[in-house]
């Protein structure tokens, strides 16, 4: 029978230790305990960092969320990560669909596909979207397949 050993500490303890954090701001304990503290301060009152993740994985600048983005989409076919991190980068319905592209067919079309391939967005989020049923899009989509 075989037997495991526990690690002697854990990633996530050395992760969230105080001396660890601490550790981040300066080498000396009360350096880093006031640049700690006025790092605290700072963010009192400022909005949560969260309303900027894309996809639920992807927080930061615009080029190191895109690089990321890039590494994502060449990968997006891997069912373990979730679809919503596959598509972390991807455009709005709302800029796939401009007012110009609603109002040329043709343009449309094209973009209900671009939207259902490329950016893996579903007929029926499409069609909410548009304002119209799915099965409309579905018909969109087995026209624009024929050509």
């Amino acid at each position: 029978m075989r037997t495991f050993r526990e690690p002697e500490r854990p990633l996530f303890d050395s992760l969230t230790s105080t001396d660890w954090i601490l550790g981040q701001f300066s080498r000396t304990r009360g350096k880093a305990e006031k640049e700690y503290r006025q790092f605290v301060k700072w963010g009192i009152g400022k909005e949560t960092i969260w309303n900027e993740v894309k996809g639920q994985a992807l927080l930061g600048e615009d080029d190191f969320v895109d690089s990321l983005a890039d590494h994502l989409r060449r990968h997006k076919d891997i069912p373990e990560i979730p679809k919503s991190q596959r598509y972390a980068n991807r455009p709005t319905l709302d800029k796939i669909f401009s007012q110009s592209i609603l109002n040329d067919k043709r343009k449309r079309d094209r973009k209900i596909a671009e939207a259902v391939e490329k950016y893996g967005y579903t007929q029926r989020s499409i069609a909410a979207h548009l304002g119209v049923h799915s099965t409309y899009v579905s018909r969109i989509l087995c026209g624009h397949y024929r050509r």
